[in-house]
């Protein structure tokens, strides 16, 4: 059963953001870990590269499927979780302490169009 993390924004695909101040750290729900299964390999963008709203950044892949990680928000990359390039399966075990990437976001004002906790659950139950 999956759960569901209060006070962060959450997207139609998947993936959720936790901002502190002007970062945004970005990640996949705990709904989509477990959609997707055993998580064996996560493709990230590089620190200093730019992310916009809607774009594709990278991708995680299972023993089942790929998936394609889309941003939530726009902005800059200023770190990246390298914990996953060793140890991917750190998403199975935990989604949301173990988000992706860190952005700067440029727009801050794109979170208006996330996702609250509430929005994300019936999403998921539709």
């Amino acid at each position: 059963m999956a759960t569901f993390e209060s006070g962060l924004r959450y997207s139609e695909s998947h993936e959720y953001v936790r901002t502190e101040g002007e970062y945004a750290y970005i990640g996949i729900s705990d709904y989509a870990q477990h959609a997707l299964g055993n998580i064996v390999y996560v493709d990230m963008p590089e620190v200093d590269d730019e992310v916009s709203a809607g774009e594709e950044f990278g991708a995680v892949e299972s023993v089942k499927a790929a998936s394609d990680l889309i941003s939530p928000v726009s902005g800059t990359v200023v770190e990246v979780n390298s914990a996953l390039d060793d140890e991917p399966e750190l998403l199975n075990k935990d989604a949301f302490a173990n988000w992706i990437i860190k952005v700067q976001m440029s727009d801050p004002s794109e979170l208006d169009s996330l996702m609250d906790v509430e929005a994300y659950k019936a999403h998921c139950e539709a």
